[in-house]
C-alpha cells in the first residue's frame, strides 16, 4: 500500500509575498465593508433601498469571507488551490451582484444600484489581481 501523497502546489518566496498582500487587502476591505453593512443597516436601507434582510446576511457572509482570506494569507506557503477558490468566489460574487441588480431582486434606489455595481467592480478587480498574482507565481 502506497502511503505517500503528491505534494500540494503552493506559492512561496517573493511571489507569495505579493499574493499575500493582495489577499490581505482584499480581506481587510471585505471585513470593513461587512462591519459597515451590519452596523449601518438602517441608513443603508434608507439611502440604498437595501433592506436588512439583505444587508445583514451580506455583512455576515463578508465577515466569513474576510476571515478565510486572512487565514489563507497567513500560510507560510500559500496553497494554490485556496487562491483559485478565492478567485472563483470573487468572480461569482461579482456575477451575483450584477444579476441581483439586473433582475431587480432587491428594491434598490438609484444610489443602491450604483453602490451594488461599484461593489461588483471592486470584487472583479480583486479577482483579477489575485488571478494575476497566482499566474505570476507559477512562472517564477
Amino acid at each position: 500500500m502506497n502511503t505517500t501523497t503528491a505534494p500540494r502546489a503552493t506559492v512561496g518566496g517573493a511571489a507569495a509575498e505579493r499574493l499575500r498582500t493582495i489577499l490581505r487587502i482584499d480581506g481587510w476591505s471585505t471585513a470593513v465593508f461587512g462591519v459597515t453593512l451590519l452596523a449601518a443597516w438602517r441608513p443603508f436601507s434608507g439611502w440604498f433601498g437595501l433592506p436588512p434582510s439583505w444587508s445583514v446576511p451580506f455583512g455576515v457572509a463578508m465577515l466569513g469571507g474576510a476571515t478565510a482570506l486572512g487565514l489563507i494569507a497567513g500560510y507560510p506557503r500559500i496553497p494554490v488551490r485556496y487562491v483559485a477558490l478565492v478567485v472563483a468566489g470573487n468572480a461569482l460574487s461579482c456575477l451575483a451582484l450584477v444579476v441581483l441588480v439586473l433582475a431587480g431582486a432587491i428594491p434598490l434606489s438609484g444610489l443602491g444600484v450604483a453602490f451594488m455595481l461599484t461593489g461588483a467592480a471592486v470584487v472583479a478587480v480583486y479577482a483579477g489581481l489575485e488571478f494575476l498574482g497566482l499566474r505570476h507565481a507559477r512562472t517564477e
